[in-house]
């Protein structure tokens, strides 16, 4: 399957260019939160979000993942995109529940998997059109049967959209038109998510000049974005439209589409969002190249917040918390930096289950091992629960938490970490070498090893992991994959 290119004049074919180009054209992350926007209307994908997803207080890890998973959907290597597809059903298969209103969700509804493979394709498509580039019909053929073929390898055959683009369109409208709704999923991404967009990890250092960045770009997104939308939807949601936000959102599309006159390789998004992802301390040339642009931007935060001064944001991390001494958390913040992945203030097994989602598919588990790290994080939430969960609500509040102030270091959490081990070491040698630590997390973070030749034992890398979860300890490792944005 070759990726589709969605857009004719960014290049002669989509045989020959290869699968960046589809990625790494900016209209595309305009296209991508139209989507995201549309797959969270349907009821059933809005409710799954809500429950099961990080991407309200980890977008920025929501991105990456969903970044990497389609550059590997959409890649040419067979067995890469088979495994892949193996892995977001079993991923899906775990997802499942009722909405507020009592509507039962399934992640592995065939319909509602084919619903976001629409999403996908139409956003492409209007992207094209909004950008002064709208597609024939012939292209438009080629792309939709490469879409189609997408789903085919998630559900075994592609029968749940029609066969050519004819009917795709009477298919869109029917949805559109009878089961969109206006979800407390899509309020959020519309609302919420784009006002409150936490700097990236590479950015965090200067909160005030993100800050007054967001100000303005967050409005203006929303409103692109809603602009964007098809009518019918909007009415029937009731969302309002920003004057001239029409005008606005073909110039966006417009403005991004120029990226077609830069040489080829200048804009590689996978690059871009890693270097996002960068710890500020991290030993990645990326890293320390901008380093110094931090402490100009600092600077020039320091200065934004003379001129116009910014509640909340401070240019300087908190003082810490009595009592937690130097590199540690206060319980508040731990639970809401590293406990509570989905952002609802509260502690339940979907955090936990993020947590397991977030480590499985950094390590790229195979089956065997996702599923032995899935129980060994059950185990734990059940052990918490039964410690924590006062109220017996089946979940555990911040206040809950914040009272008990407990160790969680308790015979699960041992568990969690041992797998963890396991999966690592990956020549079963009882020891980590420095290459398998790193591979561990899958980014540039480096981490100087405790031992001095070279290596992390089992006990120390069990230790480590136990300071982080149940210490609130900080961990240059750690805070990336499970705390950072």
């Amino acid at each position: 399957m070759t990726p589709p290119h969605p857009c004719p004049g960014l290049r002669a074919s989509t045989a020959e260019a290869g699968g960046s180009s589809f990625f790494d054209d900016p209209r595309w992350a305009l296209a991508m939160i139209r989507a995201t926007v549309l797959e969270a209307a349907h009821p059933q994908i809005g409710a799954a979000l809500v429950d099961n997803s990080t991407f309200v207080a980890h977008p920025w890890r929501r991105l990456r993942n969903t970044f990497l998973s389609m550059r590997r959907m959409f890649g040419t290597d067979p067995a890469v995109r088979e495994r892949e597809a193996a892995r977001l059903n079993r991923l899906h298969a775990r997802m499942s529940g009722a909405d507020s209103r009592g509507r039962a969700y399934d992640a592995m509804d065939r319909a509602t998997r084919a619903w976001v493979v629409a999403t996908l394709f139409e956003s492409a498509v209007t992207m094209c059109r909004l950008s002064g580039q709208p597609l024939d019909q012939d292209t438009m053929e080629r792309m939709y049967a490469e879409y189609r073929t997408f789903l085919a390898a998630l559900d075994g055959d592609a029968a749940e959209l029609p066969e050519d683009v004819n009917g795709f369109w009477r298919y869109f409208d029917r949805v559109v038109e009878n089961e969109l709704e206006n979800t407390e999923a899509a309020r959020v991404i519309l609302y919420r998510l784009f006002d409150h967009l936490p700097a990236p990890a590479l950015l965090d250092g200067a909160p005030t000049l993100w800050a007054a960045g967001r100000a303005v770009a967050g409005p203006l997104l929303g409103a692109i974005t809603v602009a964007s939308l098809p009518e019918p939807y909007r009415r029937r949601a009731g969302l309002p439209e920003m004057p001239g936000a029409p005008t606005l959102t073909q110039g966006a599309y417009l403005a991004a589409g120029l990226a077609r006159f830069l040489p080829k390789g200048w804009i590689n998004a996978e690059s871009i969002i890693d270097t996002l992802s960068l710890s500020p301390d991290s030993d990645d040339p990326r890293a320390r190249t901008m380093a110094g642009l931090r402490a100009r931007m600092k600077r020039a935060s320091a200065l934004l917040r003379l001129l116009t001064p910014l509640s909340g944001d401070p240019d300087t991390d908190p003082a810490p918390s009595a009592g937690t001494g130097e590199g540690r958390r206060s319980a508040e913040e731990f639970f809401r930096k590293v406990l509570d992945q989905t952002g609802d203030g509260h502690l339940d097994w979907p955090d936990l289950a993020a947590m397991a989602r977030e480590l499985a598919t950094r390590l790229d588990l195979d089956e065997p091992e996702e599923t032995r790290l899935y129980d060994a994080f059950a185990a734990w939430w059940r052990e918490l629960q039964a410690a924590l969960d006062t109220d017996g609500d089946g979940r555990v509040s911040a206040e809950e938490y914040a009272a008990a102030v407990p160790s969680l270091a308790g015979p699960a959490l041992i568990r969690v970490a041992e797998v963890l081990f396991d999966a690592t070491d990956k020549d079963g040698s009882g020891t980590i070498d420095a290459d398998e630590y790193r591979s561990l997390f899958r980014t540039a973070f480096h981490r100087d090893l405790t031992t001095t030749d070279g290596t992390y034992g089992r006990s120390a890398f069990v230790g480590d992991f136990l300071s982080f979860m149940s210490g609130r300890r900080m961990s240059s490792p750690y805070d990336p994959l499970l705390a950072d944005a």
